[in-house]
């Protein structure tokens, strides 16, 4: 990217207001964010400036960069806007195409070529994490087949209860469900997996917005572990590590399962047991809390 802009930083310099802290990571003290707000407070003769430390590796930093810049710097060029999402594209490939527009003030049709540009260099990944941070397959075959399976078996569940159940959105279910009524082939015939991704929704305000069809994946909770602690607006904030810390704890795979029910004595059932389902009831709760404004949040769109 361009380097700094002196006739910004003396501007900043003279305008004599309180300027914002600067990012700096924590490993090698560098700037990520506040380069023209550390040359401004040189040029006023400050020795000292307020700065926030993050823990973060360089890819990580990079992404929180071009964030921040694109929200309150100056304004990064369009070609350094787009060397910016090639490189977001490496090094989060599993990232959705409005997630990274949303971060480099770019279209997602321009993320979406840049991706399909590079797609011999880009990893390949199953899923796709959207601006909501919720993972959503590429491919919604296996979850249009299992969602059909269950509403065979329990045609009255809700629509929720067989998204949670199948991975797919509320909406895909509802979608399978209106097929097999109207005798017609759950997963559309024009579907491919390998070269179409899911539909975004119409719009999303901000990165952080839902968009439509997107559920975390219920099938593989160890998968979706590994992709929330990759995301800087989790692992970088202290709220974010106290939610990932949380669920660590509560996911349990069947192996550890099973050796935990095993090492527990006779006599702490009835407590242990009891524990669970209460803690088991607050996290349905937050899931249902968290639903809501999921749904509110479309709603007012």
């Amino acid at each position: 990217m361009n380097g700094q802009n002196d006739t910004h930083a003396r501007m900043l310099a003279d305008c004599g207001a309180t300027l914002p802290p600067i990012l700096v990571q924590r490993s090698s003290m560098r700037v990520i964010d506040g380069a023209h707000r550390v040359r401004a407070a040189i040029l006023r003769g400050q020795s000292e400036i307020d700065a926030i430390l993050v823990d973060s590796g360089a890819e990580d930093a990079f992404v929180l960069a071009v964030k921040a810049n694109n929200r309150h710097g100056l304004p990064l060029s369009l070609a350094d806007r787009r060397a910016a999402a090639e490189r977001i594209l490496n090094s989060h490939p599993h990232w959705s195409d409005r997630a990274i527009a949303a971060i480099t003030g770019l279209s997602d049709k321009t993320v979406g070529a840049a991706r399909r540009r590079s797609a011999a260099e880009i990893p390949q990944t199953h899923i796709r994490i959207g601006r909501d941070g919720s993972a959503r397959p590429l491919d919604t075959s296996p979850g249009r087949r299992k969602a059909a399976e269950l509403l065979a078996e329990r045609p009255n569940a809700s629509l929720r209860e067989i998204s949670a159940e199948a991975g797919i959105s509320a909406s895909t279910v509802r979608d399978v469900r209106d097929r097999i009524r109207q005798g017609q082939a759950f997963v559309p015939e024009q579907r491919s997996p390998q070269i179409q991704q899911p539909r975004p929704s119409a719009s999303a305000p901000t990165p952080e917005a839902a968009t439509e069809g997107s559920r975390v994946l219920s099938k593989a909770p160890t998968e979706t572990l590994k992709i929330l602690r990759s995301d800087p607006s989790l692992r970088l904030t202290e709220q974010g590590r106290l939610l990932l810390r949380a669920l660590e704890a509560w996911t349990v795979d069947e192996g550890t399962r099973d050796r935990l029910a095993a090492s527990v004595p006779q006599h702490c059932v009835p407590l242990i047991a009891d524990l669970i389902t209460q803690n088991t009831k607050a996290w349905q709760q937050l899931a249902s809390q968290l639903r809501q404004a999921h749904e509110d949040c479309l709603s007012a769109e």
